[in-house]
């Protein structure tokens, strides 16, 4: 796999004569996290959709590049907020199911060894339907790892978790995704606090950028940096600032 490129969005979009958000410029410095909070209804997904080439619905006026200057296609793995778990297919089915559909021979050791890490070894047999939200979150989670891809778009991937949970899985995506260009999606302060190089915050405006403790991510949980950071990222989105 080749070395994570950075990547830039920028433009303005508009869904036929509304405006979504205005001319703005988004980077992701390569093999870091950049992480995006904002309220709903800014554009925050379409601006990750946009970067991984999906459908919007919205017009779109500006360009996406990575920093090597090669197309992004093909080197992005996409985590969406829903889950799009096949629900005929089991837990290391979903997993293994990018490799399948380009026709390839699934790596499954690889794959058990994901879903163990995620907690879901026991389930690995089981369909969506047997699975809790917070169950299926993490086997899409461990189909985004499996991708192994050095572009990672992830909008809300903790949104559905326990509060415990939650930090696990932090801390397991900040290893498993070192040194690859991750964008994350959060309206939780506390992802963005643990896991960002760098973040920003997204309102009607466009975009500014959020202070974050000096140490390097994954930070711990209970860090009066991170608390302090958290507390400031909350303070903000209630503002509207």
């Amino acid at each position: 796999m080749n070395a994570a490129p950075g990547l830039t969005i920028e433009g303005s979009a508009r869904f036929g004569a509304v405006p979504l958000f205005p001319r703005l410029r988004f980077e992701a410095a390569p093999g870091l996290w950049t992480s995006l909070l904002g309220p709903s209804g800014v554009g925050k997904t379409t601006l990750l959709r946009l970067i991984a080439g999906l459908d919007t619905g919205a017009v779109f006026d500006g360009q996406v590049s990575a920093s090597d200057g090669a197309p992004l296609a093909g080197r992005i793995a996409y985590m969406g907020q829903g889950d799009l778990l096949a629900p005929w297919l089991d837990v290391l089915g979903n997993t293994v199911l990018g490799a399948r559909l380009r026709g390839e021979v699934p790596d499954f050791a690889k794959a058990r060894e994901i879903i163990a890490r995620v907690g879901l070894a026991r389930h690995e047999r089981e369909r969506p339907f047997a699975l809790s939200g917070g169950q299926r979150q993490r086997a899409a989670l461990a189909r985004t790892l499996m991708e192994d891809r050095p572009v990672v778009l992830l909008d809300e991937p903790f949104s559905s978790l326990d509060a415990r949970t939650r930090t696990e899985m932090q801390e397991l995506a900040g290893e498993l995704l070192a040194g690859k260009t991750v964008a994350l999606i959060t309206h939780d302060p506390g992802d963005a606090a643990r896991l960002s190089h760098r973040a920003f915050l997204m309102n009607e405006g466009g975009l500014s950028e959020l202070a974050l403790p000096q140490s390097a991510p994954v930070r711990s949980y209970d860090d009066n940096e991170v608390i302090a950071a958290q507390a400031q990222m909350l303070r903000l989105l209630r503002s509207g600032s």
